[in-house]
């Protein structure tokens, strides 16, 4: 059963706002931006982890200052998408590391995959040799990234302040 959606004020979304741009803020530099005790605010927290809103905490590395310079979008279709060959794919995509992003689409492709590798010999071995092998697979089209104009992990929390006159 999933955990249950917790009651956002606006000071829960604040520190969210705020956990989202640096997770690293301390419990008194949230509470003191925030406009809260250390006690509640550290409480706010928890309740938000506890509650599966807050998932976890990651450094955040820039690709290109670990020599991974090729960003690429992959389109796969399956020559059927029964749960068995859905499962199958699933589970091969989990074992890649390259493969940093995997969403099930509607439309014309089956998946959407975010592929960064160092280089388009590596791209090219993972399609080859990992891709094409993977059983079900009907067909792969490429997109290579020439250039990233947003790439935030933040996401939007103006929805929740609707309504709150915030």
């Amino acid at each position: 059963m999933p955990p249950s959606k917790p009651a956002l004020d606006s000071a829960s979304i604040r520190i969210l706002d705020l956990l989202q741009q640096n997770a690293e803020m301390s419990i008194s530099e949230l509470a003191e931006a925030t406009g809260l005790s250390a006690s509640p605010c550290w409480r706010r927290v928890n309740d938000l982890k506890e509650s599966g809103v807050i998932k976890g905490s990651v450094a955040l590395v820039d690709a290109q200052a670990l020599g991974l310079a090729v960003n690429v979008f992959v389109q796969v279709s399956l020559k059927q998408q029964d749960r068995e060959s859905l499962d199958v794919f699933n589970a091969a995509i989990r074992t890649k590391p390259e493969i940093v992003e995997c969403y099930l689409m509607t439309g014309e492709a089956d998946y959407m995959l975010r592929v960064v590798v160092e280089d388009l010999m590596k791209f090219q071995a993972l399609v080859v040799d990992f891709l094409t092998r993977i059983p079900g697979v009907a067909n792969i089209r490429s997109s290579f990234a020439l250039g990233q104009i947003k790439y935030t992990t933040a996401l939007p929390t103006g929805h929740l302040k609707a309504g709150r006159g915030a």
